[in-house]
């Protein structure tokens, strides 16, 4: 265990052989992009479409908010959370936090209040930096009305105008720019929590370290363009998201390449941005690409930079693969990966069928793929099983949850899926479904227990299931199931969501549809048959039913 209390799964001995292999780079992030930006000061380090800031430019904003930091009392194994849009800011707290050997622990705007209060809980954030508002949110408000709960967060930072008790991000990037007394940061520490939905009820946080940070993730990004400081890469997604955990510390500090960023995702703003700016690589979940793909103004842009674009966060189905190499005039990767540990992706080798058809051969040298049995036990190649996975992308463990320790890692450090999968005769992985239940809509996880159990909560309702409906555009929309109390009012759709809304539940989670049952149908072993509603559900919903979403059954 060190200093920040995190434990590693994987065994010392695996982690210092991926060090002598030179895989790890057995620094710290901070001192990585510092050696980079002597190489290449002036070198793009961010741009977004009204600003681009240069190497040398964001390690002075790193040292003065580092500077801060440390006045404010931040030492070695303190947790930062923050919650931002993209920008370059969010580059600078990851650095100036890996500087001192903090952590930190993003998560993307939208998140709600029982989201937030358990992520901060779990992390034990001593510090959080939030916008003054997200849609009609006063997130200081609504940090003040838990703060109570969190034992551990004593600073308060918000972007804008400060109140009593809080202070301005603005004002920690103007200490006089000297290099700060930094100490020696250990890279098998914890760097970065990410943030992963799983089928729990509550987001849960997974450690990574400097080394795990720079030699997975990043060399994930090596694989894909190995003239590293070409890379310009376009991301779509949130930072503050696994699939965005690779933009600080992969593209900056580990290929020495620039990142491009959007405030938030905008069809119009993508296009604009990819003419502009020309990225090398577009970074997005499938419904971003399918709706930019699906803009004629694509058409009239200049794609000619581009190498790939790179769809991750969730499957992307044949037909838009198609449409999206078709549209963007570029290569295509697909990504398997999650927060918990897990990589394999097609190359710019494989041809289109082998795209379509498979998440790509496992590398070690980033992870290894194993798949297993119920007992653990490796099946015979071209059998289905799930997929196990380890390598030096591996995190550290699941923060503060010993349980999910237990029942997703072991002790050589294997974490486990619950994905099906196998390996084919040409030693691709090929995806069979999921053990998980999951909804997965527009590549954010959702997860079904969080809804039903806040559904259940409602005086009107006895019992509650979440289940998906299969939608062209985002892959699936959310159903929610219930059975109601004998002779009480039924609520609407807009008055359930509404309820679920101020009971704390994220807009991006609420259904779109409400189906009211008797009594839902049980399995042989007595739980609620979520397959046989789903069934129910796919037979029962057409166009139709996409204008009179409330049904009753």
């Amino acid at each position: 265990m060190n200093h920040s209390g995190i434990l590693d799964m994987v065994p010392a001995e695996v982690r210092a052989q991926w060090a002598r292999q030179g895989i790890y780079p057995n620094k710290s992030l901070y001192e990585l992009f510092c050696e980079r930006v002597e190489q290449q000061p002036d070198n793009p380090a961010v741009i977004s479409l009204d600003h681009t800031t240069s190497y040398a430019a964001l390690l002075d904003k790193v040292h003065r908010l580092a500077t801060s930091f440390q006045e404010l009392g931040i030492v070695a194994g303190d947790v930062i959370s923050y919650q931002l849009h993209n920008d370059w800011r969010s580059c600078a707290i990851d650095l100036a936090a890996a500087a001192l050997g903090a952590i930190v622990a993003p998560f993307p705007p939208g998140r709600g209040r029982l989201d937030i209060q358990s992520l901060l809980r779990r992390c034990d954030a001593r510090a959080i930096i939030v916008e003054r508002e997200y849609g009609k949110t006063d997130l200081c408000e609504l940090i003040e009305s838990i703060r109570p709960t969190l034992l551990s967060l004593r600073i308060l930072v918000v972007d804008g105008a400060a109140g009593d008790g809080w202070h301005a991000l603005d004002e920690l990037f103007r200490p006089a720019s000297i290099e700060p007394d930094l100490p020696t940061v250990c890279p098998d520490s914890p760097a970065r929590f990410l943030i992963s939905s799983g089928t729990e009820s509550e987001p849960k946080w997974v450690a990574y370290s400097h080394n795990a940070l720079a030699g997975g993730r990043g060399r994930f990004l090596q694989r894909i363009h190995p003239e590293g400081k070409t890379f310009r890469g376009l991301y779509l997604m949130p930072l503050g998201t696994a699939f965005g955990s690779t933009a600080t510390f992969g593209v900056l500090s580990w290929l020495g390449g620039s990142l491009i960023v959007l405030r938030q995702f905008d069809v119009a703003a993508a296009i604009q941005a990819l003419a502009e700016l020309k990225p090398t690589h577009i970074l997005g979940v499938p419904t971003m690409f399918q709706r930019i793909a699906a803009d004629p103004a694509l058409t009239q842009a200049d794609t000619s930079s581009l190498v790939a674009i790179i769809s991750g966060g969730a499957k992307i189905d044949e037909t838009s693969i198609r449409r999206c190499t078709k549209a963007f005039r570029c290569g295509f990767i697909s990504l398997y990966g999650s927060a918990d540990g897990v990589n394999c992706h097609t190359t710019l080798d494989d041809d289109l069928e082998t795209i379509i058809r498979t998440a790509g051969r496992p590398n070690p040298e980033i992870c290894s793929i194993r798949i297993i049995d119920d007992q653990k036990q490796e099946v015979p190649q071209g059998c289905i099983g799930e997929i196990a996975a380890r390598g030096p992308i591996s995190p550290m463990q699941y923060v503060n949850d010993p349980d999910l320790d237990a029942l997703y890692r072991d002790q050589e450090g294997w974490v486990y899926t619950g994905d099906l999968g196998l390996i084919d005769e040409e030693g691709h992985l090929v995806l069979s479904g999921r053990k998980k239940d999951i909804i997965i809509r527009g590549g954010v996880n959702i997860s079904p227990a969080q809804i039903e159990n806040i559904a259940v909560s409602h005086p009107a309702v006895v019992s509650a299931a979440c289940v998906p409906v299969p939608d062209a555009d985002l892959g699936h929309r959310v159903c929610l199931c219930l059975v109601t109390r004998e002779g009480a009012e039924r609520p609407s759709l807009s008055q359930f969501t509404r309820f679920l809304h101020e009971k704390g539940l994220e807009t991006s989670k609420l259904p779109e549809y409400l189906r009211y049952y008797r009594q839902l149908p049980l399995s042989p072993a007595g739980k609620i048959d979520k397959k046989r509603l789903t069934t129910e559900i796919e037979f029962t919903e057409h166009p139709a039913h996409r204008s009179h979403p409330e049904w009753a059954h």
